[in-house]
C-alpha cells in the first residue's frame, strides 16, 4: 500500500509539473498574440506624438522564443516618408527594422516600454539638405516638457546594441552640390547607452563616394573601420581611442575627437599610416586591381598622413592637410620577370584657411621607371570648390611588350610597340561647363610605333607601323595612322572637332578623316571566335555618341568571294546609322553606284539602298550576290551585261547580310548585247516543247527592259513586252525567293502560223472580215518550279473562239448572198435546193476544216527533243 501511495504521489507531481510546463508554455505562446496589438500600436503612436512625418509599415511580428527571454518585435517593410518641404521623399526605409526588449516591459501599465536594442536590415536612409538650407531629417516634433508628468505610454530606449545590415546611406546638399553615399553598409555598436560617458565598440564595412561641388573625388572605395569610441554625452565629444580603419587596402590610424559645438562640428583629428612600406601605395586601390599584396615584393617608402582641424559650418570647413610621398620605391609581383622601378611620387590635398574656395592639389611629382623606359607627370588642381583650374604635364615613353611583365593584366597575346607623350594641359571648369573651348590650352604629341596586337578577338594580328595625334585648342589631329592585318592595308588622317563636349558633357564626338588603302579584306577584321562558334553572334551596334564624317579610297576591297575595284566614296556615322553617299566601284565587267544607310537603332539592325549598276556582266552578278539571284534567277540563262536601278530596304542578319525574307523594294533592269542559252532554262525548253510555233532559243532579248517589285519573299513582274518573229509576247506574274513559279506568257500569234486550210477559209472572207482576224490570242500558264516547272495552254478554248468568229463571219455572208456563194467559197459542190438541212451540214465540214488546221498549228511537229537540266 505504501508503495503504491508512493507511486500515485509522484504521479500527481508529475502531472502537476507537466501541467504547470503546459500553462507556461500557452502562457508564453499567447503573449505575442495578446501584447502584439498593444505593442504596435504604441509604435504608431510614439511615432505620430514626435514625428512630423509618414510612418507606414507593411506588417508585424512579435517572437518571445529567437531572444528569449527577450522579445522580438519586427516591423516589415518599414518606411518614414517626409511632409512638406520634402513632400513624397522617403527619409527612411527598410526591408525589416527589429526591437529588442524584456519579456516583463509587457507588463508595465505607466511606464515606459525600455528597448534595448534595434536592428535594420535592408534598406535606406536619405539625407537631403535643399536650396534654402532646411534638412529633411528634422522632423521631431517641438515640445514643451513637463515635468510632473509620471505616464508616458512610449517608448524609452535604453539600448545597449544597435545594428545596421546591408544598408545605405546618402546625403545631398544642395547649397553646397556636396554628396556623400555610402553603400553597403554593416555596421554594429555597443556600449552602455545609459551612462553619460562610456565606451561604445563600432565595427563598420561600406563602400563609400563623395562628390564634392559637383566634382567626384572618390567613387565605390571599399572602407573598414573598427574603433572604440569615447563618448561624452553631456559634452557631444566622440574620441578615437583604439582604432584602426581601411581604405582599400591601405591602413590607416586616427587620433583625436569630433565635438558638437554651437550647432557647428570641431575637428582635431590627425591619421597616419601605420607603416611605411610601399605595400601602403597599392592598398590604396581595390583587391580586383592589385590582386594580393602578400603576392607583391616592395621596396622604398609609402607615407600617407594629415590632419583636419578647425570648425564645420555653414561658412568654414577644418583645414587640413593630406600628404602621400615615396622615394625611389619599387614593386614587383613574384610570378613576373620585370619590376616597376625608381618611383618618386609627391602629393598634397591641402586647404590652409578654413574656406572651401582655398582648397587645391598639389601633385609635384610622379615618376618610374621599367627597363630604360622613364616616365614622368606632374600637376595641380585649384580652386576646386568654385571654379577648378587644372594645370598638367606628361611626358616619357612605356614599351607596351612590358605591361603584361609588370603587372598580371589579362591579355591572351603580347602586346609590342613603343608609346610616346609629351602633352601639357591647363584649363578650367567653367570653359568646359559653358563650352568655350578656347580658354582650354593643350598642346604635344603622343605617337605609338611598332605596336602589334594580337588575340581571338581579332583574325590576325594587327600591327600600327606609326600613329601620331597632336593636341592644341581647338581640336585633336590625328597627323599619322598606318595599319596593317593580314593583307589589308589602312592608311588614316583626320581631326575630331568636339572632343572636349564629348569627354564632359556627354555630347557627339565630331571629326573628319580620310581613308586611303590598296587593299581592304572585309575577312581580315572579323574575330576568329565569330567564325567558328556556335553561340549566336552579337549584334552590331553603331555608338550613339559619333558624327564623324569619312571620305574613302580604296584600290581593292575583297568581300566574300567579290573584288571591287577602285572604290571611292563618302560615308557619315551619325545617330547610330551609318549614311553612304555616291559610293562608286567598279566590278564585274561594269560599276556600281550606290547610296543608302545601315540604322542600328532597333534590335535588328535595318538598311535602306539606292543601288545604279552600270555594263555589269549578267552572269557573275547574278551568280554571286544571292539577292540579285533572288529577284531575278537569269544567271544561267542570259548571258551579256545589265543596267539596272534597284531601290532596296530591310533587315541585316548578325553577318550583316541582308536577310531575304524581309527585303522589299523595286528593280529595273535592262539587257544589253545579250545571248540565250533557252537550253539552260527548264521552263523554256518545256514553252518549246509545247507550241510548235515557238522556239526560244531564237529569242531576241537584247535591249529588253523589266520592272521587279518585291516585298514578303515574293517578286512581282510588271508585263515585259517582247518581239519573238512577227510575234507580240508579253511575260509577267510572280515567283518567289524559295524557286516558286506563277507566269502568265501572252502570244497573239499571227493567222499565217495557222495553216492553209484556215488561211484559205479566211482569204475567202470578205476583205473587211478578213482585215479583222490577223492573229489569235494565246495564253501559256507556268507554275510549279524553276526546277520542275508545269505548263498549260488555252489551245482549245482559243481553236473555239477562231471557229466561232469565221462561223459567225460566214452565217453574215450567207445571208447576204445566198448558198451558192457559201459553196463556192468553201469549194463545195452544188445541190440543186438549199434547204435548211444543207446549210446546217455546210457548217459541219467548216468546222471540221477549221479544227484540222489549228490542232496541227499547236501540235508536234516531231518527236519531243526538249533538254532539261
Amino acid at each position: 500500500m505504501e508503495k503504491e501511495k508512493k507511486k500515485s504521489t509522484k504521479k500527481n507531481i508529475l502531472k502537476w509539473v507537466a501541467g504547470v510546463f503546459i500553462v507556461l508554455l500557452i502562457g508564453l505562446l499567447s503573449i505575442p498574440v495578446l501584447f502584439k496589438d498593444k505593442i504596435v500600436a504604441l509604435v504608431t503612436k510614439t511615432a505620430n506624438n514626435n514625428l512630423n512625418a509618414t510612418v507606414s509599415y507593411k506588417d508585424s511580428d512579435l517572437s518571445i522564443f529567437s531572444n528569449f527571454p527577450s522579445l522580438s518585435l519586427s516591423l516589415n517593410h518599414v518606411a518614414v516618408t517626409n511632409k512638406a518641404p520634402f513632400l513624397g521623399d522617403t527619409l527612411y526605409s527598410a526591408e525589416h527594422l527589429y526591437l529588442n526588449m524584456g519579456l516583463f516591459e509587457l507588463f508595465k501599465t505607466n511606464e515606459p516600454i525600455k528597448i534595448n536594442s534595434i536592428k535594420s536590415e535592408n534598406g535606406f536612409v536619405n539625407i537631403l539638405i535643399n536650396e534654402d538650407n532646411i534638412g529633411n531629417y528634422d522632423i521631431a516634433i517641438k515640445k514643451e516638457t513637463n515635468t510632473n508628468s509620471t505616464t508616458n505610454n512610449s517608448f524609452s530606449f535604453d539600448i545597449n546594441a544597435y545594428e545596421l545590415s546591408n544598408m545605405q546611406f546618402r546625403y545631398v546638399d544642395k547649397t553646397t552640390n556636396n554628396e556623400v553615399t555610402l553603400d553597403s553598409i554593416y555596421h554594429i555598436g555597443k556600449g552602455n547607452f545609459g551612462n553619460d560617458i562610456f565606451n561604445l565598440d563600432t565595427k563598420t564595412e561600406a563602400i563609400l563616394s563623395l562628390v564634392v561641388n559637383n566634382t567626384s573625388f572618390l567613387k565605390n572605395i571599399a572602407v573598414k573601420l573598427n574603433a572604440i569610441l569615447a563618448l561624452d554625452i553631456n559634452n557631444l565629444k566622440y574620441t578615437f581611442k583604439e582604432n584602426k580603419g581601411f581604405i582599400n587596402q591601405l591602413p590607416l590610424e586616427f587620433q583625436g575627437f569630433i565635438q558638437l559645438v554651437d550647432n557647428n562640428q570641431l575637428y582635431d583629428l590627425t591619421f597616419k599610416t601605420p607603416t611605411s612600406s610601399f605595400t601602403n601605395a597599392l592598398g590604396l586601390f581595390p583587391e580586383e586591381i592589385t590582386g594580393n599584396l602578400k603576392s607583391i615584393q616592395t621596396e622604398g617608402n609609402f607615407d600617407l598622413n594629415g590632419f583636419f582641424k578647425g570648425t564645420l559650418s555653414d561658412n568654414t570647413i577644418p583645414s587640413f592637410n593630406i600628404a602621400m610621398s615615396s622615394k625611389n620605391a619599387m614593386f614587383k609581383y613574384k610570378d613576373l620577370p620585370k619590376a616597376v622601378k625608381n618611383i618618386f611620387l609627391e602629393a598634397e590635398l591641402i586647404n590652409k584657411t578654413g574656406l572651401a574656395k582655398d582648397t587645391y592639389l598639389a601633385a609635384n611629382k610622379l615618376s618610374f621607371k621599367i627597363d630604360e623606359d622613364i616616365f614622368n607627370a606632374s600637376g595641380s588642381v585649384s580652386n576646386i570648390s568654385n571654379n577648378p583650374f587644372v594645370n598638367l604635364k606628361a611626358n616619357g615613353s612605356i614599351n607596351l611588350a612590358n605591361i603584361s611583365k609588370v603587372y598580371p593584366i589579362s591579355i591572351e597575346k603580347q602586346l609590342e610597340g613603343v608609346l610616346k607623350t609629351n602633352i601639357t594641359t591647363a584649363f578650367d571648369m567653367n570653359a568646359i561647363e559653358k563650352k568655350n573651348y578656347a580658354r582650354i590650352k593643350n598642346s604635344g604629341e603622343i605617337s605609338i610605333n611598332n605596336f602589334k596586337y594580337e588575340g581571338d578577338d581579332v583574325a590576325n594580328p594587327f600591327y600600327i607601323n606609326t600613329s601620331k595625334v597632336n593636341f592644341n585648342s581647338n581640336n585633336i589631329q590625328l597627323t599619322e595612322f598606318n595599319a596593317k592585318t593580314g593583307i589589308s592595308d589602312l592608311a588614316l588622317k583626320g581631326s575630331l572637332n568636339n572632343f572636349y563636349g564629348f569627354l564632359f558633357h556627354n555630347e557627339q564626338l565630331k571629326g573628319n578623316f580620310s581613308l586611303n588603302s590598296n587593299t581592304i579584306k572585309v575577312d581580315d577584321f572579323l574575330s576568329k571566335s565569330s567564325s567558328t562558334s556556335t553561340e549566336k553572334k552579337s549584334t552590331l551596334k553603331i555608338p550613339s555618341f559619333l558624327d564623324i564624317s569619312v571620305t574613302a579610297k580604296a584600290d581593292n576591297v575583297i568581300y566574300d568571294n567579290i573584288n571591287l575595284k577602285n572604290m571611292t566614296g563618302n560615308l557619315s556615322i551619325k545617330e547610330e546609322s551609318v549614311i553612304l553617299k555616291q559610293l562608286n566601284t567598279s566590278v564585274f565587267g561594269g560599276n556600281i553606284d550606290f547610296s543608302g544607310n545601315i540604322s542600328t537603332k532597333e534590335n535588328n539592325p535595318k538598311f535602306s539602298m539606292d543601288i545604279a549598276l552600270n555594263q555589269l556582266n549578267i552572269k557573275e552578278t547574278f551568280s554571286k550576290i544571292d539577292m540579285l539571284a533572288s529577284i531575278a534567277p537569269i544567271a544561267n540563262t542570259i548571258q551579256g551585261n545589265l543596267n539596272s536601278s534597284l531601290n532596296v530596304s530591310g533587315l541585316l542578319t548578325d553577318d550583316m547580310t541582308p536577310n531575304l525574307n524581309t527585303i522589299t523594294g523595286k528593280l529595273f533592269g535592262e539587257l544589253l548585247n545579250t545571248k540565250l542559252n533557252a537550253d539552260n532554262s527548264k521552263t523554256l525548253s518545256l514553252l518549246s516543247s509545247k507550241l510548235n510555233f515557238f522556239d526560244a532559243s531564237k529569242l531576241n532579248l537584247n535591249n529588253l527592259k523589266g520592272y521587279f517589285s518585291f516585298e514578303n519573299g515574293i517578286v512581282t513582274i510588271k508585263p515585259i513586252p517582247i518581239t519573238y518573229k512577227d510575234i507580240n509576247m508579253t511575260i509577267g506574274g510572280k515567283h518567289g525567293f524559295d524557286k516558286s513559279i506563277d507566269y502568265n506568257i501572252n502570244f497573239e500569234v499571227p493567222v499565217s502560223y495557222l495553216g492553209t486550210d484556215i488561211t484559205k477559209a479566211i482569204a475567202k472572207l470578205t476583205p473587211k472580215d478578213a482585215n479583222e482576224i490577223k492573229t489569235i490570242p494565246v495564253k501559256a500558264i507556268v507554275n510549279g518550279s524553276f526546277t520542275s516547272p508545269k505548263i498549260t495552254t488555252n489551245i482549245n478554248e482559243a481553236t473555239k473562239n477562231l471557229m466561232n468568229t469565221i462561223i459567225e463571219k460566214q452565217k453574215q455572208s450567207l445571208k447576204d448572198k445566198g448558198k451558192d456563194k457559201i459553196k463556192d467559197l468553201l469549194g463545195l459542190k452544188k445541190q440543186d435546193s438549199l434547204k435548211k438541212d444543207s446549210i446546217k451540214k455546210d457548217d459541219e465540214i467548216l468546222k471540221d476544216k477549221a479544227k484540222k488546221a489549228l490542232l496541227g498549228l499547236f501540235g508536234k511537229k516531231k518527236k519531243d527533243t526538249t533538254k532539261q537540266n
